[in-house]
């Protein structure tokens, strides 16, 4: 008898619990309204914490921001965000003077390194219709020789994502993205940042995204040996993971030396794979700081208070650009890339 893959199945929590090298999982899914001339939404905020607000109080959330949701700036230190934006707009800026409109597909991959200071904010451009926004963000952890080096972000524009489809017997599709890490057919998304973890294709990290439709059948293939393997059933309703039912909202922990074969019910479901070689170094963790050691933590605090990583020269915490403006990314050396609206 073949030994289940399965090794644990969990419900999702706030954020989703993760596995070393990641850190972190948050899935934003927010159906803000039109929005008005601040580019707010044109709702009134009233029995909303404001600068606090998590509520999800009809179908969105203002988050920490005040006039605009979002995430004014805040800093960070010894690891990598990864923020793959799957509907609406994030406006970025940070400490080492780089700026972007990104999203509607479009992956920004930033490496923290020894500190930066950033702010995501999640502008509501249109007035005549309603803005949703959808979005992951990942952390996934630096280890204790790349802790220290210089910020680095990257975009990685939507159209340069590979996706490919897979149809079972029975003609159901099955789609499978991936942020990274090669797909099935060895297509791989472009490069992430040079000090990445996931620079290195020994480590194995592996970003996907599996849309399957109604009934349809797919196997995830073997994973890298000694990797953690984790699928999060985001959306849909059931499926049978290795012949298991599993309903949505579940994360599921699996063995990465097996396939696993998945049936998805009548309805339509997504799934997200994290998948990577842990990096089995000690985590000392405070907020937005991720380091090794305590010691290095009170370190990160003394440095951010000395000089905020930088310093920050924008106009105000959540700055957000023109509401005409389309996706660009302006570098710290000040190269610009453009992509259509």
């Amino acid at each position: 008898m073949s030994k289940n893959p399965i090794l644990d199945v969990s419900p999702l929590t706030t954020p989703w619990q993760t596995m070393d090298p990641f850190l972190f999982c948050m899935h934003h899914d927010d159906a803000y309204p039109s929005g008005d001339e601040n580019m707010g939404p044109v709702t009134p905020l009233s029995g909303r914490m404001i600068g606090q607000d998590f509520s999800g109080k009809d179908g969105w959330s203002m988050y920490h921001g005040s006039t605009v949701p979002g995430f004014p700036q805040h800093p960070h230190r010894g690891f990598e965000t990864v923020t793959v934006v799957r509907r609406g707009i994030i406006d970025h800026a940070d400490s080492v003077g780089a700026s972007a409109r990104f999203g509607e597909g479009d992956l920004q991959w930033m490496t923290a390194g020894r500190g930066i200071v950033h702010s995501e904010m999640f502008p509501l451009r249109h007035r005549d219709k309603e803005n949703p926004t959808e979005l992951f963000q990942i952390w996934l952890n630096l280890p204790a020789a790349r802790k220290m080096v210089e910020p680095h972000f990257k975009m990685i524009w939507g159209d340069t994502i590979p996706r490919e489809t897979s149809t079972d017997a029975a003609g159901h599709e099955t789609l499978i993205a991936s942020y990274a890490g090669a797909l099935p057919s060895g297509a791989s998304p472009p490069a992430p940042p040079p000090d990445s973890w996931a620079a290195d294709p020994a480590n194995g990290v592996t970003i996907w995204t599996v849309r399957m439709a109604g009934n349809a059948r797919w196997t995830l293939p073997v994973g890298m040996a000694g990797a953690s393997r984790r699928l999060y059933f985001f959306d849909g309703a059931t499926l049978r993971v290795a012949g298991d039912p599993v309903s949505s909202g579940h994360a599921v922990t699996l063995d990465p030396g097996a396939s696993v074969a998945l049936e998805n019910g009548p309805q339509e479901s997504e799934l997200l794979l994290l998948q990577g070689r842990p990096i089995n170094e000690p985590i000392a963790q405070y907020g937005p700081f991720v380091m090794n050691t305590e010691a290095e933590i009170h370190q990160a605090f003394a440095d951010y208070r000395r000089d905020q990583f930088g310093g920050w020269q924008w106009p105000n915490d959540g700055p957000t650009h023109p509401r005409d403006a389309t996706r660009f990314a302006r570098h710290a050396d000040g190269t610009l890339e453009t992509q259509d609206a």
